[in-house]
């Protein structure tokens, strides 16, 4: 199976790309974590991009803050999926991330998740690698259905406190 790269421009970012570490942990997928930053790093996050695919990643993950260039300048270096991360800042709520994560030019996409969306960006990794490994598709199927009983059995608990 291949391997999740999961970049974070800080180790500030880290409670938010925990998340993501948890639900890959969950799905069995392996990663390697990495602080690199688009800025003051960037020989080596281009590094990292450049080999990322011969070194038997199948994604890479790109968290980053503010300015939030990391996922654009790893997505520039390589041609493995990039999902961009958000992250929160105190100044404008992550909506620059947001913006400077999603705004990519034509040619160089970069997949972006809802602020702070890291757990969805796990995800969306596991689905990129579950095209070829049928046990990872199963195990997605499977949480979706427990995600959706969670569901029905708290509409149950609504419905019967709540309608007449």
């Amino acid at each position: 199976m291949r391997k999740i790269g999961i970049l974070m421009g800080s180790d500030s970012d880290l409670p938010v790309v925990e998340k993501a570490i948890d639900t890959l942990k969950d799905f069995g997928v392996p990663y390697e974590v990495h602080v690199f930053s688009a800025h003051r790093t960037p020989l080596e996050a281009a590094e990292f991009s450049k080999n990322a695919r011969k070194k038997g990643f199948g994604a890479i993950i790109a968290a980053a803050g503010m300015a939030a260039h990391l996922a654009g300048a790893v997505a520039a270096n390589t041609t493995l999926p990039v999902i961009g991360i958000p992250v929160k800042s105190a100044s404008l709520d992550g909506m620059d991330a947001l913006l400077s994560t999603v705004m990519m030019p034509p040619g160089i996409p970069v997949a972006t998740v809802g602020i702070n969306g890291a757990a969805n960006a796990a995800l969306l990794c596991i689905e990129i690698l579950s095209v070829e490994d049928e046990v990872l598709a199963q195990k997605l199927t499977e949480a979706r259905a427990k995600a959706a009983q969670k569901v029905l059995e708290k509409n149950k608990a609504v419905e019967e406190k709540y309608n007449i």
